[in-house]
């Protein structure tokens, strides 16, 4: 097996499409099964036993909130 790279990508989308990404993000996690998505051209799986967490950051006047899925891949 070819061992992945380090990698840090986004990917700006509209209010449809990041809506349909949550909710099938939530509907995975409420199901117990892993979830798949592509971003910028990476195609990414989340396995059912990711860690969850949302996080908050301010810095110079900007705000962010992130809602974070992890995981180590064995």
């Amino acid at each position: 097996m070819s061992k992945k790279r380090n990698c840090d990508t986004e990917r700006t989308c509209s209010v449809p499409e990041f809506v349909a990404t949550l909710r099938r993000l939530a509907d995975a996690l409420e199901e117990g099964k892993r979830f798949a998505i592509q971003v910028a051209g990476e195609r990414i799986t989340v396995p059912a036993r990711a860690a969850l967490s949302i996080a908050h950051e301010r810095e110079d006047g900007n705000e962010e909130v992130e809602f974070q899925v992890t995981w180590m891949n064995k």
